[in-house]
């Protein structure tokens, strides 16, 4: 608990803060040789944060299927242990191929977060039953938790930043074409309604956006003239 506190999720990035917790898991987690994260976001899933190869190639085989108990947790909300992958019958394929890595047991535990991201905390052993006890069980929980927070406030940041973002480039396509209406008002001696209808028909008639035909006419006018000419 001293560790999790320790951790200002507002003083570093992201992926840092995940590298920290799944360090973190690792080392107090009983049993767990290897730890991961995976997000889950628009039916893609990748590994935010590893302790080392055998957890990223766990994950990266799932993947490749599209199941396993990392995706399936995740998208589930369930908590999933695999006690000994030998004779795992959810995931037969990927059970079989993740023996031959040296994975025999594994936890998942879901991330609780209330956004369109998903995702779990995976624990994997070389040995079996590495995960039965209910003491894995809390603590892996409550890891969860606090990666779900740290995710969490960084896809609200992501989020609110795409949206500004998006709000530039409208506010920019905007400008352009109220100043390619000046031009056209100019030239043409009409009304801006009238100067919008002839964007808005050069539009439909190339088959271009009306910014981008607003910004070849500004172009167009804004070019200087070559000497001599």
């Amino acid at each position: 608990m001293s560790a999790l506190l320790s951790l200002r999720l507002g003083d570093v990035a992201l992926a840092d803060v995940l590298d920290r917790l799944v360090t973190l898991a690792r080392d107090e987690l009983e049993g767990a040789d290897e730890v991961s994260i995976t997000l889950v976001r628009r039916d893609r899933p990748w590994t935010a944060a590893h302790t080392g190869d055998l957890a990223l190639a766990a994950d990266e085989m799932q993947y490749e299927r599209g199941y396993g108990p990392c995706i399936d947790a995740g998208v589930s909300g369930t908590m999933l242990r695999v006690d000994d992958m030998r004779s795992e019958t959810r995931w037969p394929d990927y059970a079989a191929t993740v023996v031959a890595r040296g994975v025999l047991a594994s936890l998942s535990v879901p991330l609780p977060l209330q956004t369109d991201v998903v995702g779990a905390l995976n624990c994997y052993a070389r040995t079996t039953a590495a995960f039965a006890g209910d003491d894995q069980a809390g603590t892996a929980t409550e890891l969860a938790d606090h990666i779900a927070v740290a995710v969490a406030n960084a896809v609200a940041y992501a989020d609110t930043a795409e949206y500004a973002g998006q709000m530039r480039e409208a506010m920019a396509g905007r400008a352009v074409i109220e100043q390619a209406k000046g031009v056209i008002m100019a030239q043409n001696r009409c009304g801006a309604d009238e100067a919008f209808d002839v964007l808005r028909r050069a539009s439909m008639g190339r088959n271009v956006k009306l910014r981008t035909v607003a910004e070849a006419l500004v172009q167009s006018v804004s070019t200087p003239a070559t000497p001599g000419r």
